[in-house]
């Protein structure tokens, strides 16, 4: 994948600014719109069933994530999917905490089945108790394991028929044909809560600008973690409330030069 790729999606998010519709939870709604807005693309977070299929339909991508789900949002997700997919509009699922309890992995389990899913993203825990690996999770966080992340997100693209993006300290990326790992990010992301989340719309924006599924999510995650890089270094020692406001920054102000001299990916 060329470089400069990314330099003209992020320049076609800017100019087209797409509409994301976000089902998402209670602590990163705020972030993830702000994110959306400082990328340039549109953040929409309604959550009610009976205008969620009216939204989506007017929205560019749809984003379900799992982070405080009950049981009227797994209502409003099974119903945007379905509109989502009426529409070919991409459709990208965050299933966060999955494998911590039941209500969690069977809803996700639930989505899988009831909707055309284009992306999942989430850690590795979240990737493998999808497919039912073992792998530890605590709480929304996955645990310590020595298993094969490469060879987990092969397997869960082919057997759930998706692009799957498992983020880390490297990011792998595949469709169960190609797969890509990205090595930009800092470990600052870590110490903001819905840094993933925000990730997950940030992969909804570029989808909704380019059909490629790989391409898009290389695109997305390099961007991001360039942003992250670049907060990083302009906030030194000042922690991580300063490094997320300057995230923020970064998101709107990341250039196409700061991309081609940047960027770290490889095609395994």
């Amino acid at each position: 994948m060329d470089k400069r790729i990314t330099c003209k999606l992020i320049d076609r998010i800017r100019e087209n600014k797409p509409l994301i519709h976000n089902i998402t939870n209670i602590v990163v709604a705020n972030f993830t719109a702000n994110g959306l807005l400082a990328l340039g693309a549109k953040p929409v977070m309604a959550s009610a069933p009976e205008e969620v299929a009216e939204m989506t339909k007017a929205a560019n991508a749809l984003i379900l994530n799992m982070g405080t789900l009950n049981s009227e949002h797994l209502k409003a997700m099974l119903i945007s999917g379905r509109a989502a997919n009426e529409h070919q509009i991409p459709v990208v699922l965050d299933p966060v905490g999955v494998g911590a309890t039941l209500f969690r992995t069977e809803s996700a389990r639930q989505l899988l089945q009831e909707i055309k899913v284009n992306f999942i993203r989430g850690n590795a825990a979240e990737i493998a108790n999808l497919v039912g690996q073992a792998w530890e999770i605590r709480g929304v966080e996955a645990g310590k394991t020595s298993g094969n992340v490469v060879d987990l997100a092969i397997l869960a693209a082919e057997k759930l028929q998706v692009t799957v993006v498992i983020t880390g300290k490297e990011d792998v990326i595949t469709n169960g044909t190609t797969t890509y790992k990205v090595y930009n990010g800092h470990p600052l992301l870590t110490k903001v809560t819905g840094s993933g989340c925000l990730l997950s719309a940030v992969t909804g924006a570029f989808a909704s600008v380019e059909s490629d599924s790989l391409q898009a999510a290389v695109a997305a995650l390099t961007t991001y973690g360039i942003a992250a890089e670049t907060a990083a270094v302009k906030t030194a020692e000042l922690g991580p409330g300063s490094f997320q406001i300057e995230f923020i920054n970064q998101l709107a102000l990341i250039s196409p030069t700061q991309i081609e001299q940047y960027s770290q990916f490889e095609r395994l």
